[in-house]
């Protein structure tokens, strides 16, 4: 058996997780996006609520990775969040056209996206 075939459904559960963490996060900047034009939320609020929406959606992606690999949860967990975050990044670059400054705020972002993974994957 070729070492393609042995690994391939652990390659496609891992892309269905990040998959299904993109569409929650879709689905929740619309819905912060709503929030922001109904209620004139301030700026800060907004911020606060990205940064959450990355912890939620890494959490989920990790939690479902813990519970299929079921040994070493936390590792597989944060794999899956920084999986998100490279995702994250190269959307950024690919959307920006320039590679974007390496800033506390990204190295924040990147805590937050791996931590909330490992965080997931302890407690599935």
């Amino acid at each position: 058996m070729s070492v393609v075939k042995k690994y391939m459904p652990q390659i496609l559960f891992t892309l269905k997780c990040l998959l299904f963490s993109y569409i929650l996060t879709g689905g929740l900047l619309l819905l912060l996006a709503f929030l922001l034009y109904r209620l004139h939320l301030p700026e800060k609020a907004v911020n606060v609520c990205v940064i959450l929406i990355y912890i939620i959606t890494s959490f989920f992606a990790g939690f479902m990775t813990g519970k299929k690999r079921g040994k070493r949860k936390f590792f597989w967990g944060a794999l899956m969040g920084a999986l998100y975050f490279v995702v994250l990044f190269v959307i950024s670059v690919i959307v920006n056209r320039s590679f974007p400054q390496l800033s506390s705020d990204f190295t924040t972002t990147m805590f937050l996206c791996v931590g909330g993974g490992m965080l997931g994957g302890m407690l599935s």
